[in-house]
């Protein structure tokens, strides 16, 4: 299958290029991002060996769906998406900070909670709750955004302290992330699913706060099926969710959760397919639209030549 493992391409001003664990990014003029979502897909802080045909573009269109969706609540950085797996937009001053947003006690919040923890990046968590559970009210548990290793869990008080964001800044992350995700809720509702929690990347630029990177996709969010949500809840079952987590299940049952001296698993071409079906299947439940395959062709000179078209139009 035709998947985009990784790209070198050579634009006209392009003055920078940075290779991320899934995307490559193309600086235009010091002004604008070509944003190339790969099929490379990670876990685990590990870039897997083989690409997921069809993941970039299931991922790029996603994102821009919602982007679309929430410029109501504030600008976002797109300025087109001249391919299924490119996005161009502004270049943005990130701020050093993700806002992650939670409406359920599920994945790092529920390993903290299980292990005692009933604090999480300074909120506090109310007793006798168990995984799943809804919380009483949607938190903010922020992280760093680490250019190398892992994100780290950091507090409100610690952001504004330490000068990261400053609090008029911050107290205005906080109210987008909100709506953002109330946004992404009512959204999920409608096609049968709970957003269960997400993440959101802000940046600045002629001193206004723009919405960055993805929103709302299967890699930087977890849906559950609403449908049995509250019987298995009540029954203490696992819930259905709708992510990426399929992929690290996978890991972990062959071996592999990223530690030092672990072996990723042989990944199969029946694997990769199947990986590719459950994003493609992620896609259409999400979206409620049918996925559109690309036209055949070489790839790699499709998203050149797409690119170079709408780059030409941006003079």
């Amino acid at each position: 299958m035709n998947a985009i493992n990784e790209t070198n391409f050579n634009f006209d001003r392009q003055t920078a290029f940075y290779r991320g664990k899934v995307r490559d990014v193309y600086t235009i003029a010091d002004t604008y991002l070509v944003m190339v979502a790969s099929d490379r897909i990670s876990a685990f802080d590990v870039v897997l060996p083989k690409p997921i045909p069809y993941k970039g573009q299931v991922l790029n269109q996603i994102a821009a769906k919602f982007l679309q969706a929430t410029t109501d609540i504030l600008p976002n950085w797109v300025l087109s998406v001249p391919d299924p797996s490119v996005t161009i937009g502004h270049q943005c001053e990130p701020f050093k900070v993700e806002m992650v947003i939670r409406g359920y006690l599920a994945g790092h919040a529920w390993r903290t909670y299980k292990e005692g923890g009933r604090s999480l990046c300074g909120v506090s968590l109310v007793g006798g709750l168990k995984e799943n559970d809804r919380l009483p009210e949607p938190i903010i548990t922020p992280t760093t955004k680490a250019s190398v290793g892992h994100d780290e869990d950091i507090s409100r008080e610690e952001i504004i302290a330490q000068g990261i964001v400053s609090e008029e800044d911050y107290v205005q992350l906080e109210a987008y992330a909100r709506a953002l995700y109330q946004r992404g809720v009512e959204m999920a509702k409608n096609r049968g699913l709970i957003l269960v929690d997400t993440k959101y990347e802000f940046g600045k630029k002629d001193g206004k706060i723009y919405l960055m990177d993805e929103i709302h996709t299967p890699d930087s969010s977890r849906y559950f099926y609403a449908e049995g949500y509250e019987e298995r809840q009540a029954n203490n079952e696992p819930q259905r969710q709708l992510s990426k987590e399929f992929v690290r299940q996978w890991l972990i049952e062959n071996g592999f959760q990223g530690k030092e001296g672990q072996v990723v698993p042989e990944m199969t071409e029946e694997i990769v397919q199947s990986i590719s079906e459950r994003y493609i299947e992620l896609y259409e439940h999400i979206t409620g639209e049918s996925f559109q395959y690309p036209a055949e062709g070489e790839v790699i000179a499709r998203v050149e030549h797409n690119v170079q078209m709408a780059l030409a139009q941006m003079v």
